[in-house]
């Protein structure tokens, strides 16, 4: 190879290596614009009337204003996991006593869902609201990921078994969004299709927010990567005034950051 190319090439690594760090070392200011006071155990974020969501002693709450709503259940024990998707149908679900119950917007219980009593042997790790009636599963016992008609009382397989454990999921009516243990990326849609989404980066937390898109926290700095056609990384750090926190909720362009005491909401524009 002449010098002529050698100097080519060293160039077009000077060029790529400068563009990689640039592209992660962009910053998102974000502006504060409202701060609470709050006794809570877990902040579970908001919904679209407005109304927040939080749990404090194993009690289940809804806020807005004056109004209060509650819903406990001492007998399922701890509530494992939160989906807010669909305010008018939310689901809590309590992994000790492989159990769902569905609540409607005044957090009255509208249906009660013992897996354990199912004609299919299933046994849940991961849940989530989905299309028609029904509800995402990870179903441990055969690793496959599945829907519940909660109205016919019926389950379906819809994923092959996953080769590696699961880390974090997320869901939505659509899609069930996770990460295994090797930080790979996964989706899977209703008829079952999956689709590998990339290479996460370590992580102590996690928001996906669509198939290319993705705010997560490490050593309490937060980041945002956004995902290019060609599959390149562009991660930003977002700037807040928190040195440390709990916990982050994203939705429309709010993010939410809870601490033990403090909820801070900020406006952020990302790229």
């Amino acid at each position: 190879m002449n010098k002529a190319a050698l100097k080519f090439l060293f160039l077009l690594f000077i060029a790529s290596t400068f563009s990689t760090l640039s592209a992660q070392n962009q910053i998102i200011n974000a502006t504060s614009f409202s701060h609470f006071k709050l006794s809570i155990d877990e902040f579970l974020g908001y919904d679209s009337f407005g109304y927040s969501y939080q749990i404090k002693n194993n009690v289940f709450s809804k806020i807005k204003g004056k109004e209060i709503f509650e819903y406990k259940n001492v007998s399922l024990g701890k509530i494992t996991k939160v989906d807010l998707q669909n305010p008018l149908k939310i689901v809590l679900f309590y992994e000790d006593f492989n159990t769902v119950i569905l609540l409607d917007n005044q957090l009255n219980k509208m249906t009660e869902i013992n897996f354990s009593l199912s004609n299919t042997p299933i046994v849940v790790s991961a849940i989530g609201m989905s299309t028609q009636n029904q509800l995402w599963i990870y179903n441990t016992l055969n690793q496959q990921i599945g829907l519940f008609d909660y109205l016919k009382n019926e389950y379906k397989t819809v994923s092959t078994p996953l080769t590696e454990p699961i880390k974090f999921y997320q869901t939505d009516f659509n899609t069930f969004y996770w990460i295994d243990k090797k930080n790979n990326w996964f989706s899977c849609d209703i008829f079952g299709k999956i689709t590998a989404l990339g290479k996460i980066p370590d992580f102590d937390k996690i928001e996906i927010i669509n198939p290319h898109q993705y705010i997560f926290s490490k050593a309490n700095l937060l980041y945002f990567n956004n995902i290019s056609k060609s599959n390149q990384d562009a991660i930003s750090e977002i700037k807040i005034l928190e040195k440390s926190f709990d916990k982050f909720c994203y939705k429309d362009q709010i993010l939410s950051i809870f601490t033990s005491t403090d909820i801070t909401n900020y406006k952020i524009v990302t790229p």
